[in-house]
């Protein structure tokens, strides 16, 4: 068989283990630095405020601020804090939106980051930055992104709520489907892609009974480090153009519209790319599309965009904005057939085998 590809190591340092969080301080030291700011949303103020205190005199203050989204308005209050404090890299604790919050004031001071994940976001181990201004979400790639170190410790996600537990693992999930149709896929890739899609149909499940077991909590955050990690290292395509418009320009939450939007989008290219996406439905059976579907109606999932405060109304200008600039893809995408998909999405139909 022949085989031609490009093939990029992240070189992210990744910290996995139950407790491994209590090193950062170490970790601080390692990649020369002695003035962490700690980020957080104001959700998690709290334990961000004792992980600064754990840090002891290599914390230089707390910014809780983060949002959804990453708005331009937000990071510069966090640029002001970092100027004020002096600070010389960064301690991220928390989702993608403090993930965010830290690379998007990476990117602009090249500072160190250090991250350390509470949710299945996978962001984490990307150089990529998603940041919304003026009502429009745009992203952008470079090497100042990536963090430099990203601490997984099972013990800190065993708190999260069963809901967000769900949806945060099918937002990984996404960026693993569409890795395996990706342009610029390559072997290693897909083997990522194939066992972190493995690893949350393993854990997720089992994780809405028994929230609190750290085996599952481990299980379910080592898919989340193979699912972020390939959405670093290959293009993404339909999936995330749609979840980026709905999430810039009509504010849904993250993780929800990815979960709802995933089935259909799957289903979607499965007719152009029906043996890539084959493991899919290998993994979670029936259709791509119905397999994706099903598993998270079983997991309690919101399945309709509908119940996310969309109208149906909204639909029309979404489809316009998604095809606007369109993200390559393996199935050619024209306005009629995206607003055909929304609608599906919007409605929570389970899609046809």
């Amino acid at each position: 068989m022949k085989r031609d590809f490009v093939y990029s190591t992240s070189p992210a340092h990744i910290v996995f283990g139950e407790g491994k969080s209590a090193a950062t301080g170490e970790w601080i030291e390692k990649i020369g630095c002695h003035s962490a700011l700690v980020l957080s949303t104001p959700q998690q103020q709290a334990d961000a405020e004792r992980l600064a205190a754990q840090l002891g005199p290599r914390a230089v203050g707390v910014f809780a601020g983060a949002v959804m989204h990453t708005p331009v308005d937000v990071t510069e209050k966090a640029m002001a804090v970092v100027r004020q404090t002096g600070a010389d890299c960064l301690v991220s604790l928390g989702g993608g939106s403090t993930t965010g919050l830290g690379k998007a004031i990476a990117y602009r001071t090249d500072l160190p980051q250090i991250v350390i994940p509470t949710t299945y976001a996978g962001s984490e181990v990307t150089p990529i930055l998603g940041q919304t201004e003026a009502g429009r979400k745009t992203t952008v790639r470079s090497a100042s992104i990536l963090p430099e170190v990203v601490i997984y410790d099972p013990s800190l996600t065993t708190g999260l709520p069963v809901g967000m537990s769900v949806t945060s693992g099918l937002n990984a999930m996404a960026h693993a489907v569409e890795a395996l149709y990706a342009q610029d896929r390559n072997p290693i890739s897909s083997l990522m892609a194939v066992e972190g899609l493995r690893a949350f149909r393993e854990s997720l499940p089992q994780i809405v009974g028994r929230p609190h077991d750290p085996a599952l909590r481990a299980e379910a955050l080592y898919g989340a480090w193979l699912c972020g990690t390939v959405l670093g290292t290959v293009g993404m395509a339909l999936h995330h153009k749609i979840c980026h418009t709905l999430g810039g320009s009509f504010d849904t939450p993250h993780a929800e519209t990815h979960a709802i939007m995933l089935p259909h989008t799957a289903a979607f290219n499965a007719v152009a790319a029906p043996d890539l996406l084959a493991p899919v439905a290998k993994i979670f059976g029936s259709s791509v599309g119905g397999g994706l579907w099903d598993f998270a109606k079983a997991a309690g999932a919101p399945l309709a965009l509908k119940e996310l405060g969309l109208s149906e109304a909204d639909l029309d200008r979404a489809a316009g904005i998604a095809t606007e600039r369109p993200y390559w893809n393996p199935r050619p995408t024209d306005r009629q057939s995206i607003r055909a998909l929304l609608q599906d999405a919007w409605e929570g139909k389970r899609p046809a085998d």
